[in-house]
This record gives structure tokens, sequence and C-alpha cells, in this order.
């Protein structure tokens, strides 16, 4: 029993563009539909979330997905959207990053059970790595016109004016072999819908024409929009860069902050997008959030079911434990339990002083700590001044002038956090 998979991405606006037919072609039966991996890292970022999103939300809809990995292509290089053209990668590349983005994706799609619309992760490497040039352009090339591949937006783009670089042979067939890979899958599996973001519509009605034009059949093609932010700037960058679900790329901590630090028009949008409560959830948990927006109940909604969605429970716990140390009450063990990046991702452009493990064998005494070893305070005397008023805390605990610091109060066995008044943070860094 299939689900309306078109109305279900419509009411989470998820829907931009659908070719007629679509919808009524996917409440016939259970149909396969694919969506293209960028493999040119060995993690996906959020910005690859939304397309993960639709398989999923069409597997779940009782089709059958296919997340096709670009091997092939990431050796071209896309031009949509881009403005100049991507490193090319080697084969040993790309099959270490297609294993790791498959890890990644089995958090959001079944591909191990018995059930007849199991996802399935394919390769156009496979496909096209035995295809000679010759064989392409005879029975690929000859059944698309220059004309038709000049009219798509992203080749225009790049061939305008304005655009600094041309456009290299390699790039503007890429359409083609994008084309072939949704002809090759409607010739194997049957596959019968490629989805994508809207920069991706041209590259789609192109494998619609090589499946008319060759294999004689019929192909549909649906797009969701392009992600954007409120205030303009990138969806899924920030000043450090992407926003990975790799653990070790971007931690758990970082991940959970993104989410929970998004304006309240934001959030009303990617709670939608990027997660899987129902549209009446979502109704009350927007009314309740305009009743107290202070509160920022959809922010913590969306960040909750993201992270444990991309990483685990444990992951959002211990991030929850991460943001209450800077912004609630905490204690020198919550500190403990932080690894190092997490640590180091709290406390990110907090100043920082170097002291040998020696200092701490003997004890380091709360001055030098303060003053004459580290300069966090400005002068011995206004070290003493702050002890006095029991304005200093070493891991989150006040301290007094006659306090050591010894290797028990080292975090990670590397770090000891300082802190004067509430919102003043030192990190002393030891060295061996």
């Amino acid at each position: 029993m299939t689900k309306n998979f078109v109305a279900e991405l419509t009411w989470r606006g998820m829907l931009h563009d659908v070719m007629p037919g679509t919808e009524e072609h996917l409440m016939e039966a259970m149909r396969s539909a694919y969506v293209g991996i960028d493999p040119t890292a060995d993690s996906l970022h959020i910005g690859h979330l939304v397309g993960v999103m639709m398989l999923r939300h069409f597997q779940l809809a009782g089709h059958r997905p296919f997340a096709l990995i670009g091997g092939a292509t990431g050796m071209i290089g896309d031009p949509s959207g881009k403005s100049a053209e991507r490193n090319l990668l080697d084969e040993p590349t790309l099959r270490h990053n297609q294993e790791a983005i498959k890890g990644q994706l089995a958090r959001f799609l079944d591909f191990e059970s018995n059930a007849p619309n199991a996802a399935i992760l394919v390769n156009n490497y496979d496909w096209m790595k035995d295809f000679s040039f010759l064989e392409f352009i005879r029975d690929v090339g000859k059944h698309i016109t220059v004309n038709y591949m000049m009219a798509k937006d992203s080749v225009k783009k790049r061939l305008s004016a304005d655009a600094k670089e041309g456009m290299s042979f390699t790039e503007f067939t890429y359409q083609l072999v994008q084309g072939y890979d949704f002809l090759h899958l409607y010739r194997q599996h049957e596959c019968t819908l490629q989805m994508g973001g809207s920069d991706q519509w041209g590259n789609i009605t192109t494998g619609t024409e090589l499946i008319r034009r060759i294999g004689g059949g019929k192909g549909y093609a649906l797009t969701c929009p392009l992600i954007t932010k409120a205030d303009g700037t990138k969806f899924g960058k920030t000043e450090g860069g992407n926003i990975w679900l790799d653990s070790e790329r971007t931690s758990p901590y970082k991940f959970y902050q993104y989410w929970l630090n998004t304006s309240d028009e934001d959030a009303e949008k990617y709670i939608k997008i990027f997660t899987f409560l129902t549209q009446e959830e979502i109704e009350n948990l927007v009314a309740a959030h305009k009743e107290a927006p202070h509160l920022r109940q959809l922010q913590k909604k969306l960040a909750e079911e993201v992270t444990v969605m991309v990483h685990s429970q444990e992951d959002l716990d211990n991030a929850i434990k991460a943001s209450n140390i800077l912004f609630g009450k905490s204690t020198s063990e919550d500190l403990k339990q932080l690894n190092e990046k997490t640590f180091l991702d709290v406390f990110d452009g907090v100043p920082q002083a170097e002291v040998a493990m020696a200092d701490l064998e003997a004890g380091l005494d709360m001055i030098g700590a303060l003053a004459a070893k580290t300069g966090f305070l400005d002068s011995n005397g206004a070290a003493r001044r702050e002890l006095k008023q029991n304005s200093i805390a070493v891991n989150k605990e006040k301290v007094k002038e006659d306090f050591l610091i010894t290797k028990d109060q080292l975090i990670n066995n590397k770090f000891v956090l300082l802190q004067r008044g509430k919102k003043n943070y030192f990190v002393l860094v030891v060295k061996e």
C-alpha cells in the first residue's frame, strides 16, 4: 500500500518542480526513484540532507529508493550552480568515500531487510568505466542535440558574458552522463523517477528525454527547493566551513548548536524538512512557540530530532550537557566527561596559555595560574583581589588563594578551565 509521496513533500515545503503525471504514477504501484550524491568527500554534510530525507519519505511511502553515488560524474564535475570546475577524484578515493557515505545513509534508509522496497546503493562509475568514448557519442550523444543542451540554465549561466571562466567540454557533457544514469537505472531496475535539488532540473529532464528517445519509455522528474536561510547567508555553512554528518569533522555538540541557533523563521521551515514529526505535531509546536518564543521550543525540538537522527541519543545528551557548561549549572565532573574535540568546540575562541606538567606535579598556585605564568589577569594584585572576592573558579568550582592546581584537575589529561565571574573563561593547556 503506497502513501501519497507528493502530498507529503508538498505540506513539508519540499516540492519545487514536478513533472505532470508524477503523483498519479506513484499512486498506481510501488515505484523506484533515485537521488544522486556527490562523492567528493568521505562524509555527507547537511546540504545533502534534503535529498536523503526525500529518499526516506519515498521509502516510508512504500516505494524503493536508490542512492546513486556519482563516481563517474564526480570525476567530471557538475556545472550546475558552480562557477568553476572541481577537482577530479581517483578510483581508490571514490571507493573509500562511497563506503563511508553508505554507512551514513544506513541511518536513514533500510538497505538490509528483505522488504520489496529495501534501498539499493549504486555507483555510476560501475557502468560508465567500461564505456568507450566512441560508444558513448554513438549510442547516447547522437540522441540529444547541442541546441537542447545549450538551452539548459546551468549551461547558459556558465557561458554568459558575466561568467569569468568558460565551460570545458568535459563539464558540458555532464548532463549527458547524468542523463544516461537515469536511462541505465530505468533499463536495469525499472527506475522511473529522478529527484534532486531545483538546480538539477535540467540534468534530470535530459534523462527523461533519453528514456523517451532510446528506452522508448517514460521517466519522471521531481525537485525540491534549494534550502536558504532567512538572513541570506548560506544554509549549512559556518565560519569554520560545512556542517558535516561525520562526528570527527563536526562534533555532535557543534552540530546540535547549529540547529539550536536557527532563527524563528528558519526553524519553522526546517522542522518540516529535517524531521519526521507529523503535520499535527509540528502545527502544535509552532503554535506553542509563538505563545512563548523566548523558550525557543521549536529550535530545541529541531536540534534534538536532527541530532538523534544523524548521531544518537547519547550524543544528544552529551551535547546538551556541553551546552549547559556554558549556559547553565554544571560541575567539574560534567567537564571531565567531555572528550577533547567537544571541550575545544565548547571553548572555541577562549584565550589559552601553556603551562608545564611539572608545574602541576608540584602544585600550581592560583597567583601563578591567573597572572604570573599565564597573563589571564593583568597582575598578581588583580589575581589576589579577584580571589578574595570569591569570583575565581577552577573547572567550575570556586577556589581561594591557597588552592593548588594539580594533575587531579586535568580534563582529558590536558586542560584546566579557569573562570572569572560568569562569562570570562581561560584555558590552561598542560604540556609534558
